[in-house]
């Protein structure tokens, strides 16, 4: 699992209990799942279809430094399939777990359509050694 994107944990992301919100670490799981889709099937039409059970296994916290981590478990014709973990970036300690969020690539019109993408790429595969990064 790649964890690419962190979070450092501020006041306006806490519940009453002065821990992280669910809803803010969702928010930013569905932002993280439709960017990783994007690149992966290489196009900006792209809606989340399902989330599987959502696993909250510990707490953070004010000042904590979480970091999301995807990988893509599945790709079918018109979706991809990703599996999901957020941690403590200093203890590694797991904070949620979700096995299965679906996103499918979709047309103009908002059906599905197929995108032609059968295992996961990286940059270098799509834009050769040359890219600079730009």
């Amino acid at each position: 699992m790649n964890f690419h994107t962190r979070k450092w944990i501020k006041p306006e992301d806490l519940n009453p209990n002065g821990t992280l919100f669910g809803g803010s670490l969702l928010h930013w799981i569905d932002e993280e799942s439709a960017i990783y889709a994007v690149i992966q099937l290489e196009t900006r039409h792209v809606i989340t279809k399902f989330m599987s059970e959502i696993n909250f296994v510990a707490s953070a916290y004010q000042g904590d430094i979480i970091e999301l981590g995807i990988s893509a478990t599945c790709f079918g014709r018109t979706s991809i399939t990703l599996g999901c973990e957020v941690r403590n970036k200093i203890t590694h300690q797991s904070i949620l777990t979700i096995d299965r969020i679906v996103l499918v690539s979709v047309d103009e019109a908002g059906n599905p359509s197929p995108h032609g993408k059968t295992h996961v790429t990286y940059e270098s595969d799509r834009f050769g050694h040359a890219h600079t990064g730009r």
